[in-house]
């Protein structure tokens, strides 16, 4: 019986509460302040993405680390930024109380989100 016990809780250990309760990748609605067309390139420490702005959606890997953005509208105006990386707090709890103290979450970052609709500032036309 504690063979079994020990067993069941070293499955736990090594599986994650984050595989089964995330994606690795977000979706990530964005859109100029002023409505205009143009293209972004975003990077965080887990990869690189470009899309055309507006998009309905790009699929972004989860980071804990900010989400920088470089964008430039089709007139040539440039915005550069980033978005902070939060917690869900309510998975991260879950992952640390029933499965694995959040150990898989910290390596993975899965707990961690953006916000999901952003809208980049850019400068007035001339």
């Amino acid at each position: 019986m504690l063979k079994v016990l020990l067993s069941a809780w070293a499955f736990l250990l090594i599986t994650g509460c984050a595989t089964i309760v995330n994606d690795a990748m977000i979706p990530l609605t964005v859109n100029f302040s002023d409505g205009s067309d143009g293209r972004c390139t975003f990077t965080n420490k887990r990869g690189v993405w470009s899309t055309d702005i507006p998009t309905s959606s790009v699929m972004i890997r989860r980071s804990d680390d900010a989400l920088k953005y470089e964008c430039e509208t089709e007139d040539g105006r440039e915005a550069t930024g980033s978005i902070r990386s939060e917690v869900e707090g309510e998975k991260m709890a879950a992952s640390v109380i029933f499965w694995d103290l959040g150990i898989t979450d910290a390596i993975t970052d899965k707990h961690r989100t953006y916000q999901g609709n952003v809208t980049i500032t850019v400068p007035r036309q001339k």
